[in-house]
């Protein structure tokens, strides 16, 4: 056989083997977005198709509004339904990326004849987009480490159980869609690095918008990408590549975020922004350094350096200047309070309590870690070292991203779903390079049969051709060795002579790390089934926290004891009873945690509802809640409220009601009102309920609400989620009269009575008086003072 013949056989199988290798990798990919968006039905099958939690009502509220009004009428919306007197503009307070995405998803199926409800779209987002962030997780990876640690890192992803938490079927929140915006906005920018595309470095600014208008985490990425230029350029990386990836980000991006109306002009005015436009400038000052450098000599490239330095710091002094000018003038420095909480993780609990109060912008403890993102917290370090070997700038990128991530999930428990994507692409790096130590140490250890190499005496046809065809590649490569050596004996430059000296040494190199990663195939074997048994235990724990730990709604609790399984449907039972045994204009006083809920599933106005934009509209609920039961009643009827609601869970043990929320209820109250003090409603530093508690926490508004007529049902008044006996037992409610109590006392729904029953007063004043007619009669003869 010529050598030719041979070598297109060769070009024609490696096609096919690339065509092969495409192939597999594709149906892979396929199935690891069927396992994505599968492990994430467990909620469905277990319940139902229902909306989860309480942000997720008012997303699909909002979807359903843009369905039946259209998009115009969604951009005008004043929704009077909400934060009652004020008011609520939906269309400029809410970021729109996850209404759009499933309205244009329900649109196009209903255009197709596909008859789906706007609610089912909305249940089954989460888990589609969970497939497209484990392809956009293949791509990232792929750019930095190749096919395999991409394939790897998408598996890992679909099923952490961090953002299964979000993902699940029925939780309509934004991080449903922006966690897959945040990937592929990271994977364009790095694509962007790799390639020095102008093409992808546009399609990188339309992936930010539409992560700006999904999430509003989408100043991680417009500060995460600046720190990566900033570091490029520090260690010596700049290339024009690094000029094509940012720039067009940061003069595309931020014009069309600024057309999101939730940011609008805060693109350029807040402090979130302003490290962009920094690195912005620094980036072109060195990019005109290196452009001058390539037309003058070094002589004048000096004295043009000393002119484009000065030039450019006074241009940074004077930027700089003007940015502090703008964050003096602002009481936050320009940061927003969830800004400043996650720079100064004890800025919320010292200044701004709503925030505090919201269970997931607490700092995470050591086994949330464990439970969010299990074994991967051990692979991320050999991840982290992978990517040293070599360093490439896509690489560090993921080292970065990893590393801020893990501090700011460290502040907020909600942003471990910002850390699931790092450590996913992380630990599928370290166990792709493991995999591929390992069996390539197995393949090499493996022995020589003898139908590989014929020995002297065979023969046979195939032999001869298999010998003629190794020692034709021989001769191959021997003549190219020695076009080489004559090659480079030719090479007489010192440069040359430097660059053959690096490229032999990295030669030598190469080979001696080889040999080093060929391990005893006892050792391999061990190895891989010390991985499998690994990746095992990994699958183990996140099929059981799909199905157990995040499948059940907020809406519907579910508990297990010895009789079986038990289902308590409280809210929906109240909700429902609310909208038909209510005016359609009447109003629900409760705290801020049901007010989506209320608003979407009983269609009445509240009072205040999960969006917290008005602190003192939320401290005015917490005051009355902290408030003796006539001051509360004035207060409720000042603002038309006709119902309110409370959450308890005295009976049946659930410990998110809203005694135990009464702390912050107070907080925020006395932040805006001085009035109320905090240390009245505490005995020896303890919010208590029992026979301990303060007369001023026994006889406030909240705790009569809660535990009137609770003694009636055990007759001791004894509280499962507290653990003790109520030290207020037998009272009466003057101003408030019980209307609706769900059948496990979770929800409990008072009426504020009317006026007239002020009516007492007036006539205890007409027997004063009548009282002091009669005195005066007898004492006629001293002088009246007031007349």
């Amino acid at each position: 056989m010529t050598e030719p013949e041979a070598g297109s056989i060769a070009a024609g199988g490696g096609r096919l083997r690339n065509a092969l290798g495409g192939a597999l990798c594709a149906f892979a990919l396929l199935l690891i977005g069927v396992l994505a968006f599968s492990i994430r039905l467990f909620s469905v099958i277990k319940y139902e198709s229902v909306i989860h939690e309480f942000d997720p009502y008012f997303n699909y509220r909002v979807t359903q509004f843009l369905s039946k009004s259209g998009i115009y009428e969604f951009w005008n919306w004043f929704d009077d339904r909400t934060w009652y007197p004020l008011g609520r503009v939906i269309g400029g307070t809410v970021y729109p990326g996850l209404t759009l995405t499933a309205g244009t998803i329900w649109w196009l199926l209903n255009s197709l004849n596909i008859p789906l409800s706007v609610e089912t779209v909305c249940v089954f987002t989460a888990p589609v987009f969970s497939a497209n962030a484990s392809w956009a997780t293949y791509l990232l990876t792929k750019e930095a480490k190749g096919n395999g640690a991409g394939l790897m890192a998408a598996t890992i992803l679909a099923m952490v159980p961090s953002y299964i938490s979000r993902s699940v079927a029925g939780s309509y929140d934004n991080e449903a869609v922006a966690i897959f915006a945040l990937i592929f906005t990271f994977y364009l920018y790095v694509k962007t690095l790799n390639t020095g595309s102008l093409f992808y470095a546009t399609l990188n600014a339309l992936s930010y918008f539409y992560m700006v208008c999904s999430w509003g985490g989408y100043t991680f990425i417009i500060n995460l990408i600046p720190m990566h230029v900033l570091l490029c350029i520090v260690t010596g990386r700049y290339s024009s590549r690094l000029y094509i990836a940012y720039a067009p980000l940061v003069v595309l991006g931020t014009l069309l975020a600024a057309l999101v109306p939730v940011v609008g002009f805060n693109a350029v005015l807040t402090s979130e922004h302003f490290a962009s436009f920094l690195v912005f400038i620094i980036l072109h000052v060195i990019a005109l350094v290196y452009y001058i450098k390539g037309l003058l000599t070094p002589r004048l490239f000096k004295v043009a350096m000393t002119f484009v330095l000065t030039v450019g710091l006074a241009l940074c002094f004077a930027v700089v200047a003007v940015l502090v000018t703008l964050v003096a003038s602002s009481p936050t420095k320009g940061w927003s309070g969830r800004s400043l909480s996650l720079l100064d993780p004890t800025y919320a609990s010292k200044y701004i309590p709503i925030i505090a109060s919201v269970s997931e912008h607490q700092p995470p403890t050591w086994p949330s870690y464990f439970m969010a993102i299990n074994v991967l917290a051990f692979l991320v370090p050999a991840g982290i070292i992978s990517c040293f070997l070599p360093l490439s700038d896509a690489s560090s990128f993921l080292v970065l991203y990893l590393v801020t991530s893990v501090y700011f999930s460290g502040v907020m428990v909600r942003l471990m779903l910002v850390l699931a994507p790092a450590a996913c692409i992380l630990s599928g790096i370290a166990l792709s390079e493991a995999f591929n130590v390992l069996t390539r140490s197995m393949k090499f250890q493996r022995p020589i049969s003898d139908d590989v190499l014929p020995t002297a005496g065979d023969s046979t046809p195939g032999s001869s051709s298999t010998a003629a065809a190794i020692t034709t590649s021989m001769k191959s490569v021997n003549i190219k060795k020695e076009k080489a050596e004559n090659i480079s004996k030719e090479r007489s430059s010192k440069k040359n002579k430097k660059e053959k000296e690096l490229v032999g040494g990295s030669h030598v190199r190469t080979e001696k790390e080889e040999k080093l990663c060929v391990l005893p195939s006892e050792a391999s074997a061990m190895g891989i089934l010390f991985l499998i048994i690994l990746c095992g235990l990994y699958v183990i724990h996140c099929v059981w926290a799909a199905a157990e730990a995040y499948s059940a709604p907020s809406i519907v609790l579910t508990s297990h004891s010895h009789d079986g399984l038990h289902v308590y449907d409280d809210f929906r039972e109240s909700y429902a009873w609310l909208r038909h045994n209510t005016e359609v204009d009447d109003k629900v006083a409760s705290w801020w945690d049901y007010g989506y809920q209320t608003t979407a599933m009983a269609n009445r106005t509240v009072i205040v509802d999960n969006n917290t934009w008005n602190n003192t509209h939320i401290a005015t609920v917490g005051t009355a809640m902290s408030s003796p039961e006539k001051e509360a009643w004035e207060i409720f009827n000042s603002l038309d409220v006709k119902y309110v609601l409370v959450v308890f869970g005295g009976l049946i043990g659930y410990p998110s009601d809203d005694i135990n929320k009464f702390l912050w209820m107070v907080r925020i109250g006395g932040g805006e009102f001085p009035h109320i003090k905090e240390q009245d409603y505490l005995r020896d530093g303890n919010y208590r309920v029992d026979a301990e508690g303060t007369p001023t926490m026994l006889n406030c508004l909240m705790y009569k609400l809660c535990y009137y007529r609770f003694a009636e049902t055990d007759g001791k008044g004894f509280d499962r989620a507290r653990r003790y006996e109520i030290g207020r037992k037998h009272f009466k409610l003057t101003h408030f009269e019980e209307v609706f109590t769900t059948q496990h006392w979770m929800v409990r729904i008072y009426k504020l009575k009317p006026q007239k029953n002020r009516v007492r007063g007036k006539l205890k004043l007409k027997s004063k008086s009548s009282s002091k007619t009669s005195l005066m009669r007898k004492g006629a003869g001293k002088k009246n003072p007031w007349q």
